[in-house]
């Protein structure tokens, strides 16, 4: 997500795969926004888990669930290194620039945790954009090694947590088990098979007024950053990161390899990728979502989801590359060059979507349902995004987070053919 990535030359198909992505997130993001929280694991927590309900799960499962975060990302990482290289050509220091940037998106991320959306993916990139900075110069290959590494060894220590789980859970089950033993399944299960009272204090909290919705956030967005984050997800965004910086310098993302080796990703990715993910998916359901399963094969689904998420980059870079959907590609675009605006809309419309201040729709709607919620933020996305570009410099996001790393306010409004430009 290259946010604010300023003047000097464009890549359109970096700016199309980062709009196709920061709408594609929105499909399982939406889960979490609508729903309580455990219902983006588990479908028959809440959403619904038979019918069209079912194949929206199955669909988003194979296809988009780690995938589009995943490319997100990789994005995140490429956007460094033309950032960092852009910085350097201006003589404005590069890593000055850098650091100022993760701190705004941190100061950022943690409001729209708090008061939006507790699945916040911006304090995960500040923090993870804190150590990638100096590995940017390694070549292309040694940083996939390093990102292919650490997504290796999250999936084994997934493994063992998966088994330290089923062994806790035994303990637990045994008859005349120890208070402790219950105790520590207790303390487990809150990550893989928490009670449904639960869901029904989320429920009861979002569809309240502004204080309660803040406190129901507030619980989940502190579950995020002290349990997920440090456990799992700064090293997965950090190892994506590492892939990102490495493609972007193979030249991935701005239409340099052949139409043969793009269509080597997306076989590797739609051949192998999908077909694997659909088999464990398809067990996870035949298993009736049992929970110890599905958090273990849900690790197993970690191993596919690289392949998958270029699959979707290469099939949208080679229809740019043939001028196919050129409008649609432009849109994209459009959406791209807003993605951080784009990102805190979505969760600023769904907030009010959703919570009791707002149409109170939360709980309300199945995992098919929210469909449509999905399908009118696209709309919304695809349609102001480049109209304003047109009559502005940044998405309104980006100009505040710019203005607030160069420490002076940014240009904004384009000047009108036939007027004076703005002053800087």
């Amino acid at each position: 997500m290259s946010v604010g990535e300023g003047a000097g030359e464009r890549y359109l198909s970096i700016d199309a795969v980062r709009g196709f992505a920061v709408c594609g997130i929105l499909l399982m993001n939406i889960v979490g926004m609508g729903l309580p929280a455990f219902a983006y694991i588990d479908p028959v927590y809440a959403g619904g888990h038979t019918g069209a309900d079912l194949w929206t799960w199955a669909v988003n499962n194979v296809l988009t669930d780690g995938k589009m975060r995943g490319l997100f990302t990789v994005l995140f990482g490429a956007s460094t290194v033309l950032i960092a290289d852009r910085a350097a050509a201006a003589g404005e220091g590069p890593i000055r620039t850098h650091y100022s940037r993760m701190f705004w998106l941190a100061a950022f991320g943690m409001i729209h945790a708090y008061f939006f959306w507790w699945g916040d993916i911006l304090v995960c990139y500040a923090v993870a954009g804190l150590f990638i900075f100096p590995f940017r110069k390694l070549s292309p290959w040694i940083l996939i090694g390093i990102g292919a590494a650490v997504l290796t060894a999250l999936i084994a220590k997934g493994l063992a947590d998966a088994s330290t789980a089923e062994a806790v859970r035994a303990a637990a089950l045994k008859p005349g088990a120890s208070a402790a033993a219950v105790q520590a399944w207790e303390d487990a299960r809150l990550l893989i098979d928490p009670h449904a009272s639960m869901g029904q204090d989320e429920i009861a909290g979002f569809t309240g007024g502004f204080i309660p919705a803040l406190k129901a956030r507030a619980f989940l967005a502190m579950v995020m950053q002290l349990g997920y984050l440090p456990q799992e997800a700064l090293a997965e965004a950090f190892a994506q990161m590492l892939i990102g910086m490495a493609l972007f310098k193979l030249g991935f993302f701005t239409l340099k390899w052949s139409t043969r080796n793009y269509g080597l990703m997306m076989a590797a990715g739609y051949g192998v990728g999908a077909p694997l993910t659909a088999w464990l998916a398809w067990r996870i359901a035949a298993s009736g979502f049992d929970p110890m399963l599905l958090n273990r094969l849900e690790v197993w689904e970690a191993a596919p989801r690289p392949l998958i998420a270029l699959a979707h980059a290469s099939a949208l870079l080679l229809i740019i590359r043939s001028g196919a959907l050129s409008g649609l590609m432009q849109r994209f675009a459009a959406a791209g060059r807003m993605a951080f605006s784009n990102y805190l809309m979505t969760s600023i419309i769904t907030t009010f979507v959703f919570c009791g201040f707002g149409l109170g729709l939360y709980g309300q709607l199945s995992r098919f349902q929210q469909l449509g919620v999905v399908a009118g933020v696209w709309a919304f996305i695809l349609i102001w995004s480049k109209p304003w570009l047109a009559r502005f410099h940044y998405g309104p996001f980006e100009w505040a987070w710019r203005s607030l790393v160069k420490l002076k306010a940014q240009p904004f409004v384009r000047p009108r053919p036939g007027l004076a430009p703005q002053p800087a």
